[in-house]
C-alpha cells in the first residue's frame, strides 16, 4: 500500500512542478548586462539584471502577460553589481514577454 501512495504521488509531482514559459527581448546599448528570468509564483515574474561592465547602467524593463496592461519598471544597475526586478498581475500568467533596453548612464 506504501508502495502504491508513494508512485501516486510522484507521478502527481510533475504536475504540481509546471512552470510558465518566459521570452526576453533585449536591446543594449554600450553596457555589458546579462540577465537571468524567474518564475517566482503563478502571477509574479521576475528578473535579475547582472552589470559586468565598468559603467552604471540605466534600464527598462516592460512585463507583459496577455491582454493585461503591460507592467514598466526603471532600475538604475550599477558597475559590478546585480538587481532583481519584478511584475505582479491580476491574472495567472500563461506566457511572461519581457523587453530589455539598457544604455549607459
Amino acid at each position: 500500500m506504501k508502495k502504491c501512495c508513494l508512485a501516486l504521488l510522484l507521478s502527481c509531482l510533475p504536475l504540481a512542478a509546471m512552470a510558465y514559459p518566459i521570452d526576453v527581448e533585449k536591446e543594449l546599448t554600450g553596457v555589458k548586462v546579462d540577465y537571468t528570468t524567474y518564475d517566482t509564483a503563478y502571477d509574479i515574474g521576475a528578473i535579475t539584471l547582472n552589470n559586468y561592465g565598468k559603467v552604471p547602467a540605466a534600464c527598462r524593463v516592460m512585463f507583459r502577460n496577455g491582454p493585461e496592461a503591460p507592467r514598466v519598471r526603471r532600475v538604475n544597475v550599477p558597475a559590478g553589481k546585480s538587481v532583481d526586478v519584478t511584475a505582479k498581475f491580476n491574472r495567472q500568467i500563461i506566457k511572461l514577454r519581457i523587453n530589455l533596453d539598457c544604455k549607459a548612464e
